[in-house]
């Protein structure tokens, strides 16, 4: 569904964010595995070969902020295969734009009579304002009520890629920043120009992790996060310290990478993956043993919404704090429509060693 948000708005949609606080209890962690990284010989610019192992996938069973549909755990091996270093830039996307002339989602006016496809009967058309080219992008508020995420959302006129806090705002000067304002459909063009693809829900908490088993965070369990991503300090939405000088993204690699040598696996931006989200799938999963290489639930499902066809997220944003949801972890999922953008989401590629090699050939 075009703009979910937008309608979530539209229809006072109160979602809990089904977060428990988190105790001053450190967390008890089994003794982390390391797992060799062999690389092939040569790989694509800007990749890292992620060699593939079985791992335990979800949330750890005392991680006071996990969420149910980080439950339970379960047993993924996933094959080997090359991931991009960081996000995709600013400065790769237009690129892309330039060569192409794509359009995205944001930059084209809603379809109404598409968009009413996908919700419930009788839901009344929004005013012809609201059916503008335009994109969802954070604005802080003074209350301490987390429960309704659309109180902190705007759908503003003219919010795009290049302008992604609205028209007034710019990404001049921020070419090596994540870009954001993308759906899952704009990304998705973008990967199949540059011959890569979606990392699946499992490749991506697998590359995340690092070689770490049995820790919370892409780096272990350190909790001073401020030190290791670029995350909301203060208390979310009222107040942000700006400890770190950004409001919003930060350049890629401006923090440490993961042992795998990946930037800004916990936040900075959400990122899309290849998966529909379906709340059932990791319980169905617990049942059928080691999963190889898995592509995720064959069919949305969300009862909070649905209508609305949702794609997974991951890695948590510069939104992330404690105090609300503490995305940042590795086991963290999030998920939209896709044919939303945001300003806190973006992505990044993978491919196998096999399309490297078409590719490289037709080089």
């Amino acid at each position: 569904m075009r703009f979910t948000l937008l309608l979530s708005i539209i229809l006072l949609l109160c979602i809990s964010c089904d977060q428990k606080r988190q105790t001053e209890e450190s967390i008890k962690t089994k003794e982390s595995k390391e797992i060799k990284v062999e690389t092939p010989k040569d790989g694509p610019p800007g990749m890292v070969w992620i060699t593939g192992d079985q791992f335990t996938m979800g949330a750890l069973e005392n991680d006071s902020y996990a969420r149910t549909d980080e439950k339970p755990a379960h047993e993924v091996k996933v094959s080997g295969f090359w991931m991009d270093i960081n996000e995709v830039t600013n400065s790769e996307f237009r690129k892309f734009i330039e060569a192409t002339g794509y359009v995205t989602t944001a930059e084209k006016k809603p379809d109404w009579e598409e968009l009413k496809k996908q919700v419930p009967p009788g839901t009344p058309k929004p005013h012809d304002s609201m059916l503008v080219a335009a994109s969802m992008v954070f604005t802080p508020v003074d209350t301490d009520n987390l429960f309704d995420w659309s109180q902190w959302w705007s759908w503003v006129k003219g919010a795009n890629w290049q302008h992604p806090q609205g028209p007034e705002s710019s990404i001049e000067g921020k070419e090596d920043h994540p870009v954001v304002q993308v759906s899952w459909d704009d990304a998705q063009a973008y990967l199949n120009w540059v011959g890569k693809r979606f990392p699946t829900d499992a490749e991506w908490e697998f590359a995340a992790r690092g070689g770490l088993q049995n820790k919370l965070y892409p780096w272990g369990n350190d909790t001073n996060i401020s030190a290791f991503g670029n995350t909301w300090q203060g208390t979310f939405p009222l107040y942000n310290s700006l400890k770190d000088g950004y409001f919003t993204t930060a350049p890629v690699r401006t923090y440490q990478p993961n042992g795998y040598g990946l930037y800004d696996m916990a936040g900075n931006v959400w990122e899309w993956t290849s998966d529909w989200y379906n709340v059932t799938y990791y319980k169905e999963s617990a049942d059928q043993g080691v999963i190889e290489d898995p592509k995720g639930a064959d069919k949305p499902f969300d009862p909070r919404q649905p209508y609305t066809p949702q794609r997974i997220q991951r890695g948590g944003s510069f939104l992330c704090n404690n105090s609300y949801c503490s995305s940042y972890r590795a086991s963290a999922r999030m998920h939209s429509s896709q044919d939303t953008s945001q300003d806190h989401v973006g992505f990044r590629g993978v491919m196998t060693q096999e399309q490297w090699e078409v590719l490289k050939n037709k080089q």
